[in-house]
């Protein structure tokens, strides 16, 4: 019987490290295959690092024979396509929508059946694949597991090991959120084993949970505290990684409250604060020249002058895809717009900010100036002439569907953005606290967790939480659950929250008038009908206790 390609691999691309301001940016030259590599210490590094590539920012990568592959941070199909467009943060792209653009945008999953492995291309941001990487992943910590002591020292291999576990876990951590709970091949013994590849069948979501918790831990055994280069996964990383989990499924899974508070205590050690610099320095932190601050635990490291290629390093495209085609470099006066270095996106507006999110930011709320609702439109096709009209609120459902994100402007005179993209700020630590810890208490916030939430408002230039908002745990989570939709505008991880607080559906329904087809992508056929050929049932929906009740509430 054939093996399952979906977990089977072949050959990876070949990556090597070289560094930007001695940042760590895998670059990708040629291909290698197995054979009597690796077979120095050197070589083991540059075959670990393959398991970077699904987080790396190029348009595309490659790993085996999983087809080309979005990865995780590229905005055309990564985490802000996936959990982002299709939450509350977003209006439906209406307005010269088309294809999976416009239906991700609707929380419309019923095209996802039919997605197709292989080439990914912007209408069909399938991450399924990424399975048999899983399976690559297993089999790299095998071989570096049995690495001779003469050929790999143990402080190399258990570093090595480390950022493998943590690449292996954020993979798994961020399917299950695509799609729900599905298959893993974890034993190095079993990457040719015909039985384990071809039982395609879904696990549980306690197992699952429990496979993603066990990877985030060895990391955190494994890891370095620190690193020469940054972007370089570290032992903090994994431990954020490992809070995030547990707030995620602490509802069902036993004592992950109490972990993710033990690894607020392991952050909490005085290296890590809010950013504090400038006139507004929620908006300031994400310029360039504050890339790894005081608040940054984790980022993924973008290089100047990148643009896209493979071998060219990290680059962040977001605004291509979030500035209208019809914007001008120039404002009416003649001055640089925000637009100046690249000009009008491509097409209007597939990644906005939903008016009714921005309707309900506090008039003082500094995170608001992220945001642009109004543009100068081009006076002429070059967009050479100075402009005389604006769109704004007016236009919204007629020429635009919703505003602008500028939170990470464009700051590079070629138009490609060097911003390295946050993966894990302090004021997320902050948040995860708080309600972490209301959850596992079931009561009214301690002083602690409110100070914690009061902390990054004041960042934000506003007053603390009312004594409403504190008076119960419901009315604290639904605080915080409001915070985290402004502070983390554009950072990946909405839908994730919202599905936390089950109240996905209601949000969208909210915000778009529509209601979700699925709290979780469902799979693609191909692979249900390649479970059936070898006597397996996967199933292609999943849902969490509670999804009922909230598509209900939705209205």
């Amino acid at each position: 019987m054939k093996r399952l390609k979906i977990f089977a691999w072949t050959a990876a691309a070949l990556i090597t490290l070289s560094g930007c301001e001695s940042n760590f940016d895998p670059e990708i030259y040629g291909s290698l295959f197995p054979g009597n590599f690796p077979s120095t210490e050197a070589e083991y590094e540059t075959y670990a690092m393959t398991c970077y590539l699904p987080f790396t920012n190029t348009w595309t990568y490659y790993i085996g024979d999983s087809g080309t592959q979005h990865s995780f941070y590229i905005p055309e199909g990564g985490v802000i396509r996936m959990f982002d467009s299709p939450s509350d943060a977003m209006a439906p792209w209406l307005v010269g929508g088309f294809g999976e653009w416009a239906e991700l945008s609707k929380a419309n999953f019923n095209n996802t059946y039919y997605y197709q492995r292989g080439w990914v291309g912007e209408n069909n941001p399938c991450h399924i694949g990424k399975l048999s990487q899983i399976t690559r992943f297993t089999e790299i910590i095998g071989r570096l597991e049995k690495a001779s002591a003469d050929i790999l020292s143990d402080s190399k291999r258990k570093q090595l090991l480390g950022e493998v576990h943590i690449c292996r876990g954020l993979m798994m951590y961020y399917l299950l959120h695509i799609y729900g709970p599905v298959p893993a091949v974890l034993n190095p013994d079993d990457v040719i084993n015909d039985a384990v590849l071809e039982n395609l069948v879904r696990p549980t979501l306690d197992e699952m949970c429990g496979w993603i918790a066990a990877d985030f831990e060895e990391a955190i055994r494994k890891l370095p505290e620190t690193v020469s280069e940054q972007g370089r996964y570290t032992a903090d990383y994994a431990r954020f990684c490992l809070m995030k989990h547990c707030l995620n499924e602490g509802s069902h899974m036993t004592d992950y409250y109490k972990r993710a508070l033990e690894m607020y205590d392991e952050l909490n050690t005085g290296k890590y604060s809010l950013f504090k610099q400038g006139a507004n320095p929620f908006k300031e932190m994400f310029y360039a020249k504050n890339d790894f601050s005081c608040e940054i635990i984790m980022a993924l490291s973008c290089a100047p002058g990148a643009d896209g290629g493979s071998q060219n390093g990290n680059f962040f495209p977001l605004m291509m895809l979030a500035t209208p085609s019809d914007a001008s470099k120039k404002n009416g006066d003649g001055s640089p717009s925000p637009f100046a270095n690249q000009g009008g996106g491509w097409m209007r507006t597939p990644f906005n900010v939903a008016p009714t999110l921005y309707d309900s930011y506090d008039g003082k709320d500094q995170r608001r100036e992220v945001i642009l609702s109004e543009y100068w439109i081009k006076a002429d096709p070059s967009d050479s002439g100075t402009p005389t009209q604006k769109r704004g609120k007016e236009d919204i459902g007629i020429s635009w569907d919703g505003y602008i994100i500028n939170k990470f402007p464009i700051e590079n005179p070629d138009g490609f953005q060097a911003n390295d993209v946050p993966l894990a700020r302090w004021a997320d630590v902050l948040l995860m606290m708080a309600e972490a810890e209301v959850r596992q208490s079931n009561a009214v916030p301690s002083t602690a967790a409110v100070q914690a939430v009061n902390d990054v408002r004041s960042r934000a230039g506003l007053g603390g939480l009312s004594a409403e908002q504190t008076a119960s745990k419901d009315a604290f989570l639904d605080a915080i659950l409001e915070e985290r939709a402004k502070e983390f505008l554009y950072e990946g991880m909405r839908k994730i929250d919202l599905i936390r607080f089950n109240k996905y559906a209601q949000a969208c329904y909210k915000a778009k008038k529509i209601r979700p087809t699925h709290q979780y992508m469902p799979l693609p056929n191909y692979i249900v009908e390649q479970a059936k050929n070898y006597g397996k049932t996967l199933e292609q929906t999943y849902t969490r206790p509670g999804w009922e009740a909230d598509l209900s509430a939705a209205r």
